[in-house]
């Protein structure tokens, strides 16, 4: 049931952009390098592993899914193997069986490269169209850049804060533990961000309070140490968020709270254990 938006076979990796409507990655994927293994195996006359490890997957939206499948057209023409105005001779990519309808496999759609392209239409002449946008990327850095082509393979999601949001909201601390590691830190990484707003209310502060006043102040270091545990986020960005002035500082008056065993006796690291349990924030006289 998968649907194929973009493919590309090379010597020493593949990839593809793929759309799950029955959510079943996993066994897809087992059963796909499974099979290639075997049969590779077979006609090689070998054994072993044919894989170096686990493949990585990186969920997309809106305008990454077009960035993605131009990534993976471009993908011979960055490895010198053709060059990009005669990229429709490299069979091993779905770039080539755009070119050519009659090779093409059923379950594969090119609309979704022609559409992020500037809306083309499959035909000879939005073919050439998309072949041009390709070669003009391909020399175009500041497009590039704006794309995530640097980082594409990289995270472990490529769209809009939004879609982000919307995909944590579903996630438990558990289920963010069973995520590969390389994955599991891109995700923490747009949790704490996500959570700094939801912080600064239980603290009673907002993002004026944080970018002025003194470097040190108290709910500042309180702060600064509960991202840290909480999250591992690191000092660099917990500097620039509370505006502490430098990391190393950020890092020793962290470190002095926390031998300090100030917790209990800190008013502002016990609002902040209220909320990590959830529970209501409350003054002295118990409002």
């Amino acid at each position: 049931g998968w649907k194929l938006h973009a493919w590309c076979l090379m010597g020493n990796h593949y990839h593809l952009c793929i759309e799950t409507p029955e959510a079943n990655l996993v066994e897809g994927m087992r059963w796909l390098q499974s099979v290639f293994a075997n049969r590779f195996n077979r006609f090689r006359k070998s054994s072993g592993h044919v894989f170096q490890g686990r493949y990585k997957a990186i969920l997309l939206d809106g305008e990454a899914l077009g960035a993605v499948c131009h990534y993976i057209h471009l993908n011979p023409v960055r490895a010198g193997i053709v060059e990009c105005q005669e990229l429709e001779k490299y069979r091993h990519s779905s770039f080539y069986q755009l070119w050519h309808p009659g090779k093409r496999w059923r379950f594969c759609d090119h609309s979704t490269a022609l559409d992020w392209a500037g809306h083309l239409v499959d035909s000879p002449e939005g073919r050439r169209l998309y072949r041009d946008y390709l070669c003009w990327l391909s020399e175009e850095d500041q497009e590039q850049k704006r794309l995530g082509f640097v980082r594409m393979s990289r995270g472990w999601a490529k769209g809009s804060k939004e879609f982000k949001d919307r995909i944590l909201s579903g996630l438990s601390e558990e289920k963010l533990d069973q995520v590969v590691e390389a994955d599991a830190a891109g995700i923490r990484s747009h949790k704490w961000e996500r959570e700094m707003p939801a912080l600064l209310e239980a603290l009673g502060v907002d993002l004026e309070d944080a970018k002025s006043g003194r470097k040190g102040e108290p709910w500042k270091v309180a702060a600064a140490r509960y991202l840290r545990e909480k999250y591992l986020a690191p000092y660099k960005w917990i500097t620039r968020e509370l505006s502490m002035g430098a990391v190393g500082s950020v890092q020793a008056l962290v470190c002095r709270h926390r031998n300090a065993g100030k917790g209990a006796g800190d008013p502002w690291w016990e609002k902040l254990e209220r909320f990590e349990r959830g529970g209501a924030l409350q003054d002295g006289n118990g409002e």
